[in-house]
């Protein structure tokens, strides 16, 4: 992805918002440090997080789930 200090940006403005509305999306820097990205509208930066529950049906979690292995545990930090 096209790195562009701000300074060229201030100059360069509409050559590169124009190249990120036909897909070529670029990050502008200040001191090596990334600032902002601009993508064209409507794409998404960030893949969509999957949802809870997904993989409901696929597994069954036991009823004692909470108290699993709490005798190891409660072992293992107070030596009891």
């Amino acid at each position: 992805m096209l790195t562009v200090d701000i300074e060229e940006a201030k100059t360069q403005l509409a050559r590169l918002v124009d190249q990120a509305a036909r897909g070529e999306p670029f990050i502008v820097v200040e001191g090596g440090k990334p600032l902002v990205q601009v993508v064209p509208v409507g794409e998404s930066r960030r893949p969509r997080a999957k949802r809870t529950g997904f993989m409901a049906g696929e597994m069954d979690i036991p009823d004692d789930f909470d108290e699993m292995f709490r005798a190891e545990v409660e072992e293992m930090f107070y030596g009891e």
